[in-house]
């Protein structure tokens, strides 16, 4: 389970690493919501079915997708094991799924491009401060081949992240008289830390900014839905919106032509007490699901977990944690046997609730069980 590969990645990454991952927004309340609310799905099975073939496959803009499990942009990716966003975007394309770059990745648009020429990739964008370096980053997606844009609207400043003000979180991690000790407990993690390239966020690379200096240019909090209007006057291809918490954004989002919504808390991370978005999904699929696609993350841990969002009228979830525990467990290696985790429990569940292809996996549903 992902569960399992939690434990081992525990393991094996410096306790500042596994806790950037595992850890949220102040008590950590919204994300053991999110949490709780997949432990509350109850399905439908219909018996008497043939199930000996079934389909997960489902198209995204025209393609086809092999599941509906797609790969949240994450950053700091070299932070959890050395080779990063590359090791991520290669399972994806081996099992031709899509994977999202964050604009705080460790690697760059054109890196990734260079290095997984095959996968099919989206972008990560926050709107910045200065509008010339949006612009900067847009450019350097589209000269490498991004075919979306994820504009994520939830973080118009920092989230308050507990665990990493404790461990005082620094990118690249500073070195103290705790980092000898720290060495010596995880002494592969340190090696492949300081003989492979510096740890930086690729996407800026020259910009000669401090950590706080690039965060304050990149989180804007005076972003508005005009700035979404501007980035389809920028960007030619599809714009997914990431962050949306309630119903009233959603069909203003909608009015406006996006083409897709990510219901999303970004993980517990940003606001804490939150909205669930799973908790929201099939609302906002009833209002606004067939003029936009809908997507949602967070807490999405097991196959069972995408069956219930799918069924519940998401277009496919994305992944974060789940992926990031494989790569930190086992590398490339750990990320594949996610992906095989996934597929296999989302499989299953198709075949004990009678859903032979995506469509029967709507049709037949799922509900959240009241408290």
């Amino acid at each position: 389970t992902i569960s399992d590969l939690a434990k081992i990645a525990k393991k094996k990454v410096p306790k500042v690493v596994f806790d950037y991952v595992e850890g949220s927004a102040l008590d950590e309340v919204s994300y053991g919501r999110s949490k709780a609310a997949f432990d509350r799905v109850e399905f439908t099975a219909h018996t008497l079915r043939d199930v000996s073939k079934v389909d997960p496959s489902i198209e995204i803009f025209g393609k086809k997708v092999d599941l509906p499990i797609l790969f949240s942009p994450t950053g700091y990716t070299r932070f959890m094991y050395h080779v990063g966003e590359p090791a991520v975007a290669n399972v994806a394309a081996q099992n031709n799924l899509i994977y999202s770059l964050s604009t705080m990745g460790t690697t760059s648009p054109k890196e990734l491009a260079d290095q997984v020429p095959q996968v099919r990739r989206w972008f990560q964008l926050y709107v910045m401060q200065n509008r010339k370096d949006s612009l900067s980053v847009i450019k350097q997606a589209k000269d490498s081949g991004f075919e979306a844009l994820i504009l994520t609207v939830d973080t118009p400043v920092s989230g308050l992240r507990i665990r990493d003000i404790k461990n005082g979180l620094t990118i690249p991690p500073r070195i103290r008289l705790s980092t000898v000790f720290a060495i010596a407990r995880k002494p592969i993690w340190w090696l492949n830390l300081f003989t492979t390239k510096k740890l930086e966020f690729a996407a800026f690379r020259g910009w000669n900014k401090s950590l706080v200096e690039l965060a304050a240019a990149i989180f804007d909090p005076a972003t508005k839905f005009e700035d979404v209007k501007w980035l389809q006057s920028v960007w030619s291809g599809p714009i997914i919106v990431k962050g949306v918490q309630n119903l009233e954004d959603v069909k203003r989002l909608a009015k406006m032509g996006v083409d897709g919504i990510i219901l999303s808390n970004h993980g517990g991370r940003q606001l804490e007490k939150g909205p669930v978005p799973l908790e929201l999904l099939s609302e906002v699929v009833k209002v606004v699901g067939k003029k936009v696609d809908i997507y949602i993350d967070g807490a999405v841990l097991s196959g069972q977990d995408a069956y219930a969002a799918v069924a519940m009228g998401a277009k496919a979830v994305f992944i974060g944690r789940a992926y990031l525990y494989g790569i930190m467990a086992g590398g490339e290696r750990g990320v594949q046997r996610v992906v095989e985790i996934m597929k296999r429990d989302f499989v299953n569940t198709m075949a004990l609730t009678g859903a032979r292809n995506i469509a029967e996996v709507q049709k037949i549903g799922a509900r959240i069980r009241p408290l």
